[in-house]
């Protein structure tokens, strides 16, 4: 585990920190996608906003997407939860045109094996319940990070369960809450989410 950084005084950005901006991909973030988050086009500027912040002070950008098959248990057709979105190499897998894609960044696609991929640090898959590593944790390690803030899509799902992750694997973490959108399938669970974040030690910025 990588030593963490302590000073109160610490800036929102530096060197040692990594912007892991969740899956602002098209099938979530555009009103025609076939899962979109209710307002997530509302969060491409706030999201470019830190995008810009974090480059300005040499942190690391890492985007995730989702990059199903197209046959996958983790699709309601196929006998899981959700409608088909995210296939590999399709438009709606594709970034948010609007959504600044920096050069120098680090990409991460999640559930290209058919898996459940909630966090962008691990997936789990939705039959046997195996779970296997992403490789974000490796790739943060290597540039000596040991904090990472959140952003994107949905607070609920993928936002919660990569901020879980990255505490139980050791580093700090925060989410920056004018930049993320929630599914709510109940109501108020983007803010129970967020809650759940903040109980863990996820700072709330």
């Amino acid at each position: 585990m990588v030593d963490r950084i302590r000073a109160a005084t610490r800036p929102a950005y530096d060197t040692r920190t990594a912007l892991v901006v969740v899956d602002v991909q098209q099938d979530f973030a555009d009103p025609a996608g076939s899962l979109y988050v209710k307002g997530a086009e509302e969060i491409i500027v706030p999201v470019n906003a830190e995008i810009a912040r974090a480059r300005e002070a040499g942190a690391t950008v890492v985007y995730t997407q989702d990059w199903h098959p197209a046959t996958t248990p983790h699709f309601a057709r196929d006998g899981g939860t959700w409608p088909v979105h995210c296939v590999g190499g399709a438009p709606g897998a594709e970034f948010h045109p609007a959504l600044h894609v920096a050069d120098g960044g680090l990409f991460i696609r999640k559930g290209t094996g058919g898996e459940d991929g909630y966090s962008a640090f691990s997936v789990r898959h939705p039959e046997d319940g195996e779970v296997s590593s992403t490789g974000l944790d490796d790739a943060l390690l290597e540039r000596d990070i040991d904090r990472v803030v959140l952003a994107g899509l949905a607070t609920d799902y993928c936002v919660k369960e990569t901020g879980l992750d990255a505490v139980r694997l050791g580093y700090e973490a925060a989410v920056v809450t004018a930049a993320v959108r929630a599914v709510d399938l109940q109501p108020g669970d983007g803010e129970r989410a967020l809650h759940t974040l903040a109980e863990h030690g996820v700072e709330m910025r």
